[in-house]
């Protein structure tokens, strides 16, 4: 460790892309990383989505202000791994990260996750949404909306795949997901050309909002009042974003320095007391390392362990996502 904070803090820089300051705490992450070692960042594109962070390391390869880093969701991952985009790396607390939850030749790791969950301002929805299938319902027209297209953002390829488990679905079989947004769309409830998060809940383009339930909690529901937040009663579908290190990062060491700090128990407090489930949460609170008021803020998990897609589900339904949503929902 000693060398590797030496070599980083020789490079003295970081590049990092994608990290909104008020995304699973990252404004407080980013800012703690460089008063503990000097190092400062760079963030490129904070309100940008994981195909642009995959885009940003193939176009920028070679360059100065390259990414180092990528936080993105599972399926983009694994395409990059796919492209050899990532430098392998483990960090000192690799045993911590569940083998489900991470690629076996560490060119990934999974990070901080949570639930797909909806969200809605009961001042304008007056009926309280309970699952996938009350979404149906007359009463929210022109209501629904998720944070981005499905074809370039983690947490909404997330919200298909829950919808998919919720109407017969499978992690084999993500095309139900898709209809259930079609059937959405076709009788004027999902509002596919919007890009939502606080604001759209805010000015009621979308009142309700399905995202991951910290960042409903982190970001909407401070600024709506009497927010609510509910994990879908046919669907719990959890998932976790992803750490990768450029292969042609142009900050190596402050890259892999990174990591160290993400995964330590700081870091992984830190995104915990951004309303995120860091991945080494179990053994946070084994080892009574947790921060336990951050952990009491947390929604009630739904019971039962969790399960992922493989790579294989994954990058399976990524490519039915990218070419059916163009044709059958739009947006």
């Amino acid at each position: 460790m000693n060398a590797l904070v030496a070599a980083a803090k020789k490079e003295g820089v970081l590049n990092v892309i994608t990290l909104p300051t008020d995304w699973a705490n990252y404004g407080a992450i980013m800012k703690d990383f460089t008063a503990k070692y000097g190092i400062k960042i760079n963030d490129a594109n904070p309100e940008g989505s994981s195909g642009q962070e995959i885009t940003a390391v193939e176009q920028l390869k070679g360059q100065s202000r390259a990414p180092d880093v990528v936080d993105v969701g599972t399926p983009f991952a694994v395409e990059g791994a796919n492209d050899h985009l990532w430098a392998p790396y483990e960090v000192a607390s690799w045993s911590n990260i569940p083998a489900n939850a991470k690629d076996p030749n560490g060119d990934w790791y999974a990070d901080y996750g949570g639930y797909v969950a909806i969200g809605y301002n009961p001042a304008k929805v007056k009926v309280a949404p309970t699952s996938f299938a009350s979404l149906t319902n007359p009463a929210y027209k022109n209501e629904i909306g998720l944070n981005n297209s499905p074809t370039t953002a983690g947490a909404a390829f997330a919200a298909v795949y829950a919808a998919a488990l919720a109407n017969g679905g499978s992690f084999n079989n993500i095309e139900p997901g898709i209809q259930y947004f079609a059937k959405l769309k076709s009788i004027g409830n999902f509002v596919p050309t919007a890009i939502g998060g606080p604001t759209t809940v805010q000015n009621g383009t979308t009142p309700i909002l399905i995202w991951w339930d910290y960042l409903l909690a982190s970001e909407v529901k401070p600024v709506i009042p009497g927010f609510k937040i509910v994990i879908p009663s046919d669907a719990s579908y959890a998932s976790y974003y992803d750490q990768a290190i450029s292969a042609t990062a142009p900050d190596p060491a402050a890259a892999r320095l990174w990591e160290e700090y993400l995964y330590s128990t700081t870091g992984q407090n830190l995104w915990l007391q951004g309303f995120a489930r860091p991945i080494e949460l179990p053994t946070l609170v084994s080892d009574g390392t947790v921060d336990k008021a951050a952990y009491a803020e947390l929604p009630p998990a739904p019971s039962g362990g969790l399960t992922f897609p493989t790579q294989a589900q994954q990058a399976a339904a990524e490519t039915v996502v990218t070419k059916n949503w163009p044709t059958q929902v739009g947006g």
